[in-house]
Order: C-alpha cells, then sequence, then structure tokens
C-alpha cells in the first residue's frame, strides 16, 4: 500500500486551430525543426522584487525595473547590482501604483524615461511623467507630465499601464477599463441603473470620449508635450471622440507589443469571470489580440470570435437581446462619446477557464494572457545572442497564471498557423514583461507567487542563445539565506553545468563589495544588510554565465527542538508520547511561550505524509494544503489579508459554525460565483472532483477554529489511530516566530515528530533491488516483494530504534529459503537482528520474529536477505513487517 496522493493534470492534446485573417505582412522564412534547447542559457539578474510590474532594457543592458508600490530599481549590468534610484509618490490601492515605464527610442542622446502611475494624494487621477535620467539619478526639475487620466478608485480593477515604443516612434499606452468588477451577478458589467455608473463598462471601454479600455498611441514632443499621429481610431479634432485613442473595447489590455515591421499591435486582455454560456464553457474567455490597424475590439458587448453578451437588465434581472458585432451602439446613459462604434474586432486567440478545443496547449485553471515581442532575425544583424532563424516571425504569448510561454507561428497574412512551450524548462514563476534586447537577448521579469506582497521568487532573467560555442550556466547553493551577526555562508558553484562537455569552468564571487574565485567558498558577513551575491561562471573561451541570490544578515534565525523519550518514528497501542519542546532564539535571548505554537493531530488514511513535512499550522490538512497551493486561488485569495478576493481568514470566519455551507461553497469552487463578497467573480474549476472541493472548503472553515494551544511539555495519549496497517501517521508540531532584528523581518522555525504505524509494506522501501507483484484478484489483494535471492535487499530511511526488541515479518516460503538480516546505515552495516526462513514451495502466509539488539537511535534500516548456497533462484516472498517493543 503507498500514500495516496492528491493531483491535478493539465492536459495538453489535440490538434491547433487557425483563425483566418486577411491583411498580408511578410516573414522571412523560419527553419523547419527547433532548436535545440540546450543551446539556451538562462541566469537569474537579480531577485526579491516587491511586485516589479514593467522593465525597460537601456542601451547599455542596464535595467530600469518600476516596483507597483513606487520604488524605481536599477539592475547595473556592469556591476551586476541592484540598486533603488526613486520612490514615487503613489496611489497602489486596489490594482494601481507604478505600472509602466519604458526608454526614449533616442535614449542614448536625450535620456528620457516615461512612467505611467496613479498619482499619490486626493486627486483620483493617473500620470504619464517623463523624466530625465543621468547615470542612476532621475532629475526631478527635467519632470514633463504628459497626459492625466481620470480614474475611480472607489472599486477594483483594471489599470492596466504598460508602456512601449513602435519603431516609427510613437508611444503606445495601455490603460484598463477600470470598472466595478464586483457584483456583476455572473454578466458583463453594464449597469445602466442610476448612481451605478462605476459598474458600467459602457462608460469607459465602449466610451469613445474616455481613455480607459484602451490603447493609446501618441507622438511625444521634445517640450514635454505629445501630438497626435496619422491613423488612429478618430478624428484628430476630437469631433468624434479622443483623438490618442487607437484601440478600444478592451478590458485590461495588460501587456503590448508592436511589431517593429508592420506595426501591427499585439496585447493579452485579461477576461472576466462569467456564468454566460459560451462555445466553450461560459464567457470568461482570456484573449491574445492584433490589431492590424485602429478599431474596437468588443468589450463590453462581445469576447472571443465576436461571441455577444445578452443584454443585462440589472433591474429586472432579465436578460434581452444580444448586440450585433458588425453594428455595436452603445446606448448607456453614462457614454458621453458616439454612439454608432465600429465593427467589432475579433481575438486571434481566445481561451477559457476549462481546457481549449482550438488551443488545447494554454491548459486550464486561472488565465492572464500577455503578449510579447515579434521576432525578426534581420533586425539583430550582429547581435551575439540572437534567437535561432526558426522563430523569425514568431509572436512569443505569456501566461502570468499558468506560467507558459508559447511561440506563435503566423503566415505571410499574420494570420494564426499555430502555437508551441517556449523553453517550459525555464518555470518562470509568473512571467509579467518580455523583451528582446539589443545584444539579441530574451529579458523576463517574474512577478513571483504571491499576488501583492514582496516575493523571494520574483526576478529579472536573462536568457541567451548560442550556435557554436554554449555559455555555462552559473548557479548558486548557498547553505544560509538568513543569519545573524557574524554570518558565516558556504557558496557553492557544484551545480552550475556547461553543455559543452569538454569545457571546464572557473568561477568568480562577488559578495557586497568584495572579490573571491572558487568553485566552493565560505565568506563571513560582519555588517547587518541585505547583500546581492553574484556568481559568475567562466567557460575557456571566456563565456560567462551569471546568477545572483540575496542574503539578509542581521537576524539569526530561531532554533525549535522536540524532545522525547519515545521512539521518534513508531507509534504502538495503548502508549503516550512524552515531549518537550525547547526554542533557543539568539536575538530574542528570552523566549515568549506565547510565541510558541505547538499543535498535535492524528492523519487518517488518504493524507499525503510527505506534505506534512511543510503544512504549517495546519498539518490535518497537509495533502489539502498540497492540492490548495496547485491551483489557481492563491492568485486571489491570501491567507490573511485582501487580494483581489478576501483572505482565507475572512472566509473562514464569515462562515464558521454555520449549517449546511459546506456543500454551497464547495459547489461554488466547482462552478465559479459572483456577488458574496462584492469582489471580483470568482472563476470556476470544473476539473476539480467534490471530494477535492470539499476538503479545500473543510481547511478553510478550520481557519476560523480556535486550535488548542498545547503546553511546551507534556504527555499526549496515542489513542486515536483506527487499528494495524491504517497508513495513518500521529504528528506533533512547534514553531516559533521571532521578532525580527537589525532591520531584518522576523524568522519562523519549526520542529515536528511524525509517528507512524509500525506495520511497514514491504514494498513501500524508499531504495532496493527486489521485485513487486501488485495486489490483484489473483493474489487475493496482497502486493508484496518478490525475486528476492542472495544479496538482495530493500532500505527503509532513518527508522528509530527506540524501545524496539522485536520485528515480525510476514513470509510465504516458495524456494530454498534463507535468512532475514536487518542491518544499519549500509547493505554491510552491523547487523542487529536476524531471522531464518525454511524452504517451502508456495504455502501460505506465515509470520518469522527477528529478535533486535541495537542502541536506541535513528538509522537507515537495510532489510538484507541471504542464502549464499542457493544462487539466483526466489528464496521466499515477503508481505510486511511489523516493529515491535519491549
Amino acid at each position: 500500500m503507498t500514500y495516496f496522493k492528491l493531483s491535478l493534470v493539465v492536459a495538453v492534446l489535440g490538434a491547433l486551430a487557425m483563425v483566418p485573417r486577411q491583411q498580408p505582412h511578410s516573414v522571412a522564412a523560419y527553419q523547419p525543426t527547433p532548436p535545440d534547447s540546450s543551446r539556451f542559457t538562462h541566469m537569474t539578474l537579480a531577485e526579491g522584487f516587491d511586485e516589479p510590474m514593467q522593465m525597460a532594457i537601456l542601451p547599455n543592458l542596464d535595467v530600469l525595473v518600476v516596483e507597483r508600490k513606487g520604488a524605481v530599481r536599477l539592475y547595473d549590468a556592469q556591476e551586476r547590482q541592484l540598486k533603488t534610484i526613486a520612490h514615487f509618490n503613489v496611489f497602489s490601492g486596489i490594482e494601481d501604483g507604478l505600472l509602466g515605464v519604458a526608454a526614449d527610442p533616442k535614449f542614448s542622446t536625450n535620456h528620457w524615461v516615461y512612467f505611467y502611475y496613479g498619482l499619490g494624494g486626493e486627486r483620483n487621477v493617473s500620470q504619464l511623467v517623463r523624466y530625465e535620467l543621468q547615470g542612476e539619478k532621475l532629475i526631478e526639475t527635467s519632470k514633463k507630465v504628459l497626459l492625466e487620466v481620470p480614474t475611480q478608485r472607489t472599486y477594483c480593477c483594471h489599470s492596466a499601464g504598460y508602456l512601449t515604443f513602435g519603431s516609427d516612434g510613437l508611444l503606445y499606452l495601455s490603460i484598463g477599463d477600470n470598472t466595478n468588477a464586483e457584483e456583476i451577478e455572473g454578466h458583463n458589467p453594464t449597469d445602466e441603473r442610476p448612481g451605478r455608473q462605476l459598474a458600467d463598462g459602457q462608460g469607459t471601454s465602449a466610451n469613445s470620449n474616455d481613455l480607459r479600455g484602451k490603447i493609446l498611441r501618441i507622438k511625444p514632443e521634445a517640450d514635454g508635450t505629445y501630438t497626435i499621429p496619422e491613423g488612429n481610431l478618430f478624428p484628430k479634432d476630437g469631433s468624434k471622440g479622443r483623438p490618442e485613442i487607437y484601440v478600444m473595447g478592451c478590458r485590461n489590455p495588460f501587456r503590448v507589443s508592436v511589431d517593429p515591421k508592420n506595426s501591427f499591435v499585439y496585447w493579452g486582455d485579461v477576461g472576466p469571470d462569467t456564468q454566460v454560456p459560451a462555445e466553450e464553457g461560459t464567457m470568461s474567455y482570456d484573449e491574445i489580440n492584433q490589431a492590424r490597424k485602429p478599431g474596437f475590439f468588443g468589450y463590453p458587448y462581445f469576447l472571443g470570435n465576436n461571441e455577444a453578451f445578452p443584454k443585462y437588465d440589472f433591474a429586472t434581472k432579465k436578460e434581452g437581446p444580444k448586440q450585433d458585432p458588425a453594428h455595436p451602439v452603445n446606448r448607456s446613459p453614462n457614454n458621453t462619446g458616439v454612439k454608432e462604434l465600429p465593427p467589432a474586432q475579433p481575438a486571434m486567440i481566445w481561451y477559457g477557464k476549462g481546457p481549449s478545443k482550438r488551443w488545447p496547449m494554454v491548459g486550464k485553471g486561472g488565465a492572464s494572457a500577455m503578449a510579447g515581442p515579434v521576432y525578426y532575425s534581420d533586425l539583430y544583424p550582429n547581435a551575439p545572442y540572437k534567437l535561432p532563424a526558426y522563430y523569425n516571425g514568431k509572436l512569443f504569448i505569456y501566461e502570468w497564471i499558468r506560467h507558459w510561454i508559447m511561440a506563435v507561428t503566423l503566415d505571410e497574412q499574420g494570420n494564426y498557423v499555430k502555437m508551441e512551450p517556449f523553453l517550459p524548462q525555464l518555470n518562470v514563476v509568473a512571467p509579467m514583461d518580455m523583451q528582446m534586447a539589443s545584444d539579441g537577448a530574451i529579458y523576463l521579469l517574474a512577478y513571483g507567487t504571491n499576488w501583492f506582497a514582496k516575493n523571494t521568487d520574483a526576478g529579472l532573467i536573462r536568457v541567451e542563445y548560442a550556435e557554436g560555442n554554449r555559455k555555462p550556466m552559473a548557479a548558486i547553493q548557498v547553505d544560509k539565506r538568513y543569519g545573524g551577526l557574524p554570518l558565516t555562508v558556504h557558496l557553492s558553484a557544484a551545480a552550475s553545468k556547461d553543455y559543452d562537455p569538454a569545457d571546464t569552468l572557473s568561477f568568480r564571487w562577488k559578495i557586497g563589495t568584495a572579490l573571491k574565485k572558487g568553485r566552493e567558498l565560505t565568506h563571513t558577513f560582519t555588517k547587518p544588510g541585505l547583500y546581492q551575491v553574484t556568481l559568475t561562471a567562466t567557460d575557456p573561451h571566456g563565456a560567462q554565465g551569471f546568477s545572483t541570490v540575496a542574503i539578509k544578515v542581521g537576524n539569526t534565525p530561531p532554533e525549535v527542538r522536540i524532545d522525547t523519550k519515545s521512539n521518534r518514528t513508531f507509534y504502538w497501542d495503548k502508549t503516550t508520547l512524552d515531549y518537550e519542546v525547547k526554542v533557543r532564539d539568539v536575538e530574542d535571548q528570552k523566549i515568549d511561550p506565547s510565541r510558541v505554537s505547538v499543535a498535535f493531530h492524528y492523519l487518517t488514511f488518504g493524507k499525503d505524509l510527505a506534505s506534512v513535512l511543510s503544512a504549517g499550522e495546519s498539518p490535518q490538512f497537509a495533502a489539502t494544503q498540497k492540492l490548495y497551493n496547485s491551483l489557481d486561488c492563491k492568485a486571489c485569495h491570501a491567507l490573511d489579508t485582501k487580494s483581489i478576493g478576501p483572505s482565507l481568514n475572512e472566509i473562514s470566519k464569515r462562515y464558521h459554525g454555520k449549517t449546511h455551507v459546506k456543500e454551497t461553497l464547495s459547489q461554488k469552487i466547482i462552478k465559479g460565483g459572483s456577488g458574496n463578497w462584492g469582489t471580483y467573480p470568482m472563476p470556476p474549476h470544473p476539473n476539480l472532483s467534490t471530494p477535492e472541493a470539499d476538503e479545500l472548503v473543510g481547511y478553510i472553515l478550520s481557519l476560523a477554529e480556535q486550535k488548542p494551544r498545547l503546553p511546551l511539555k507534556g504527555n499526549l495519549p496515542l489513542n486515536q489511530h483506527p487499528g494495524k496497517g491504517k497508513e495513518g501517521a500521529y504528528v506533533l508540531r512547534a514553531s516559533y516566530t521571532d521578532r525580527g532584528a537589525r532591520g531584518i523581518e522576523p524568522l519562523e522555525a519549526s520542529a515536528q515528530l511524525v509517528l507512524r504505524d509500525p506495520l511497514i509494506q514491504l514494498e513501500d522501501y524508499h531504495e532496493g533491488n527486489v521485485g513487486v507483484t501488485p495486489a490483484t484478484l489473483q493474489t487475493n489483494f496482497v502486493s508484496y516483494i518478490r525475486s528476492i535471492s542472495e544479496g538482495k535487499y530493500v532500505r527503509f530511511n532513518q527508522l528509530d530504534l527506540q524501545h524496539v526488541k522485536r520485528i515480525r515479518f510476514r513470509v510465504q516460503p516458495d524456494g530454498p529459503g534463507g535468512s532475514i538480516e536487518i542491518r544499519l546505515d549500509s547493505r554491510t552495516g552491523p547487523v542487529v537482528g536476524t531471522v531464518e526462513i525454511p524452504a517451502g514451495k508456495q504455502s501460505s502466509w506465515q509470520e518469522f520474529t527477528a529478535p533486535i539488539q541495537a542502541k536506541p537511535g535513528l538509522h537507515d534500516w537495510y532489510i538484507v536477505f541471504r542464502n549464499p548456497k542457493a544462487g539466483w533462484v526466489n528464496l521466499f516472498n515477503v508481505d510486511w513487517m511489523v516493529v515491535e517493543k519491549e
């Protein structure tokens, strides 16, 4: 028997559909076969950002990164250091903040940088501004405000805010619909009732006199103003709408790129969560759009392939007729622009929360579609890291939630042909931005795991391609990332590699300002602070790879230990577990018992014991937490702080103790919903089973329970297990969070004892060289090990010998027989027990006992089978063993 593990599988099946497009553009021929992925080298240049939103790659390969809460960070490519060079006063509520940054195409001579952010203070506006950047300094007196966009800050969401230049020097700015995504009752936001104008996207996305829900196109001028270029959607005189508008009818056009040859505009539009039936699932599509000319792209009336929403009356709760995409009309009282809108343009790619029949490779679940660059080989004639010709003319798209990057092939007219994964081994955690540098390298900005948070896995990544000699991949292994003063760390480059087998690497380290060499080294930090450690790996040809980690010095992690005189591995009937929790913290000195949490639980059959080791404060829901983390839930729900949705603790407190709520919440997780919290609609999870949803609800509701606080010392009766062979486990866990020190945040440490059933199935070994017969009708549903001959073994890791006096084996004599030896720590280690097994032939199962003589302690147990005279024949079969106490 093995431990049950919950999992979700994302299917990648089927053929790819085509979306017809008609207008021509030319693309050079591409290679018929994809390049060897080992020729791509990726390196982490910097990490630990606080909500990175966009980057601007400067001509010298320095990189500006803006963080949503207002910080402007500069990655110095020469020094390989991350610096904070400015901090804007921004409004960072809902999804607003410092959202966009772009360098002027003539930055080398004018040093201009553009930013887009929600202005801090009482005025509800966002600003597009320009600064002069001299070295590492933004010149405050150079500030020019090009554009102000009135916004509402009452309801979430959709700010977008991406900035990019086309090859003609025109600046594009994407702006979200800034419409109330709450209380939409499973429909699109078209609430025309009095006082509900903030919930009506017809007043923003479909309003020609409003800049929200649009992509703007302007020509910045030297004096800090802008002019309107030829060819925008509305006349320059503003008679039919704002002349800055190039694309309208967007919801949240989050990431935009402009084809450098034909100026086609691509963007990912993050879609709604509705209950309106659609061609595939519901009208909840995310879109990848292509604008070959200015136009209206449908929202809030249409999605995907111009599928129309029914007209929903929020007062009567009745659905009316759908609009005609060829002749959309905006009759909303909140519309201040033209009523007759341009024909709606369909998306190029669209997909919902479930599997897509048209584009099966996109997967399923939560979604945030984004559009990256279009690549042309001839634009990088002498670039050392230019992509291979295979990618010529391809569009890169990527997914913030689903963590993939795709290369999309387009035909000569710009029509969709196919998509394929691009470097899936990168596994970028929430890719937020993707751009190409002048030297041909790809830069990726990873937002990291948690929303609205500073993430250790938020980073700046550089990807290089090499045709000839391949660059090495530098990888840092460090034994401590936190510590008090002084802090001595061991740094290793052993995980670095070079795909050219003859190359031998040399290594150089930059630790703060100190420079060191070597594959392995130790370094002692004597001053508190955040240190960037950079490793440079160099091959014999001079090619280099880089990697960076951050080490925080000043706060020693606490130490937590659980002492016991009982066995640390097994439980037995009618026994108790004595324990004492001991905590040590260098900075705190005196330990406050109220900061120590001690919990004790019995895990029933079906829980994944492996996940107990990282179960946090709810080990009884260890496997459920593992399932929760595998879904998209964390994108909207944090544990104890409000994100797009309410925190898990808020949900638990609202519903705790209410009857019949579990089934309702379980179905809401599966089917989705909206309105209960006045929040962004909850996406459905149609591939989640009802038992899995029930477990998730149970986990969430448990958070409001008053968890018993155990004393730091005591005796616990082991009386909750149902019987032998049930694969349950007792878990005693203790944790302590210190107070933080010297500017370093509080750190937590924990320890746990996991006591398992003393009956061990032999086929559950960690390592061995025997055969296994699975449980079937023919074996009376007994699984066992077989093909046991002289010298074969099975190993079980780290089992305790405390109070162990006997091991009883269930054996089927089926051969010449032999002996079973219990050895410690290796196949030739000391023998602590032996039992003889007689010869037999397909006889019934019998039990044999081996007395144990050994000192207490944790060891790897090697069960070795012996009969030197028998040759290679099967000696006997073994089902299980039971560890017995004195």
